[in-house]
């Protein structure tokens, strides 16, 4: 396989910014820069010859001759910016030939297909923050000798390096002093990466042979980039879980503070949108290609496959929110458990505080001037007694107005059984009376 330029890599973030313990990280690919684009702005340019060999070309976004096709790349960067600047962006990175209806095309939210100027034209753009990590986007032009891809941020497994340079062929070892000569250590943190990883790295890639096969791999990459998302996310409710079996007051109220669950739910959610986008928009996809002559039978069946693990996705996407509910909803009791306990030693103080402060009213009262007191008088000696008295009559006035209802209930259930029970007798009476007639 002929290569000419950098070759891709995909272990860069990988390793999530560690360099050591032995481990060899693949250089980038030949990036191609804009004269007032970001570094984090990235484009980059590959022309197929169509017999399994793939070069790195200039980015003028020309379509390929003879057998040849080219792909042209621009991956946005994530950060808290609008719609607008990525609009822009993609201004300077396409046009021209594109014109402005393309570029809208590509940049809007929300799902499209169609045909715009004779090219087959797809996104599936979440309308989520760009800075989110559950915001995926992803747009695509196709024509039968070049392709146009847009992405927000890194998508994995996108690009194409040698065979060969692949970690995952590697030898590992975990510790340095057991590694053998052809060993190679890996790291802790590169690990849990790949373990979080669905997919083989670039290294790994089928150089595509047409264009069917390049738009095949563009949205496979795009349907692994969303499982390791939702692999990242389950892995990390599982440690949750197992953080809240093993108890504790303060990481319990730690994850209410923050409102964990539900901004997970909230992420949920926001793959569910992309999932479902792309539910409504590959089939279209495929039915269009389907009246391509360009496009390959084998590619077809392959976007099928792709479209049914998009419904397992969904499916598990499911079952996880709703694990995050349950787990939300025994957080919520906790929280009510803990207010009731609370409130139960309240009730308890007052239980002990209420005689004592009866008491204290009682005695503390000022009777002069209520009739029957006469303070001072001869009619009248029991002035403070007569107020009791009162006192104590309205008390059992207000309790039968509370207890009526129930008083009232029994009252009634007592009728109603004493009724059934007369009402039983009666037809046993008249039963006999013929009897006791004929008789006399």
């Amino acid at each position: 396989m002929a290569i000419s330029g950098d070759p891709a890599g995909n272990l860069d973030a990988a390793a999530g910014g560690g360099g050591g313990g032995g481990v060899r990280l693949l250089a980038e690919p030949h990036l191609h820069l804009g004269g007032q684009f970001p570094a984090s702005v990235k484009q980059r340019a590959y022309r197929f010859d169509g017999r399994g060999n793939y070069f790195t070309k200039s980015w003028d976004l020309s379509d390929g001759t003879g057998g040849e096709f080219h792909w042209y790349h621009v991956e946005l960067p994530k950060g808290n910016h609008q719609l607008g600047v990525s609009a822009q962006y993609l201004i300077e990175a396409l046009c021209p030939p594109l014109r402005l209806q393309d570029i809208l095309t590509l940049v809007s939210n929300g799902p499209f297909v169609g045909h715009v100027d004779g090219a087959l034209v797809f996104r599936v753009n979440s309308p989520g923050p760009a800075a989110s990590d559950f915001t995926v986007r992803l747009a695509a032009r196709v024509t039968e000798k070049s392709v146009i891809t847009v992405s927000l941020g890194r998508v994995p497994r996108l690009g194409f390096s040698p065979v060969g340079q692949s970690l995952l062929s590697e030898i590992p070892s975990v510790e340095e002093e057991k590694a053998g000569a052809g060993a190679t250590v890996i790291p802790e943190h590169v690990l849990e990466f790949l373990l979080t990883m669905n997919h083989s790295e670039e290294g790994d890639n089928p150089v595509p042979w047409r264009v069917s096969n390049l738009l095949v791999h563009v949205i496979d990459t795009h349907v692994d980039q969303i499982q390791d998302i939702v692999t990242r996310l389950e892995m990390e409710l599982d440690a949750v879980e197992l953080e809240l079996d093993r108890g504790g007051y303060a990481f319990k109220k730690k994850m209410l503070d923050d409102r964990r669950f539900p901004k997970m739910h909230l992420n949920l959610q926001r793959l569910l949108q992309v999932v479902s986008y792309c539910e409504q928009v590959f089939p279209r996809v495929k039915e269009k290609c389907l009246s391509k002559c360009w496009f390959g039978v084998e590619d077809i069946i392959a976007l099928e496959e792709l479209i049914g693990r998009l419904r397992r996705i969904k499916e598990n996407l499911g079952f996880l929110v709703n694990r995050v509910m349950a787990v939300q909803a025994g957080l919520d009791i906790w929280q009510s458990e803990q207010i009731n306990r609370k409130l139960y030693y309240l009730s308890f103080l007052s239980m002990v505080f209420l005689p004592l402060s009866v008491v204290t009213g009682v005695f503390g009262m000022n009777v002069g001037g209520v009739p029957w007191t006469a303070q001072g008088g001869r009619g009248i000696d029991n002035g403070f007694l007569n107020v009791l008295i009162i006192c104590a009559a309205l008390v059992l006035l207000l309790l039968l107005c509370f207890t009526f209802p129930s008083l009232y209930l029994r009252f009634s259930t007592w009728r109603s059984k004493w009724l059934k029970k007369t009402r039983h007798r009666r037809p046993s009476f008249r039963r006999s009376s013929p009897d006791y007639v004929r008789r006399l």
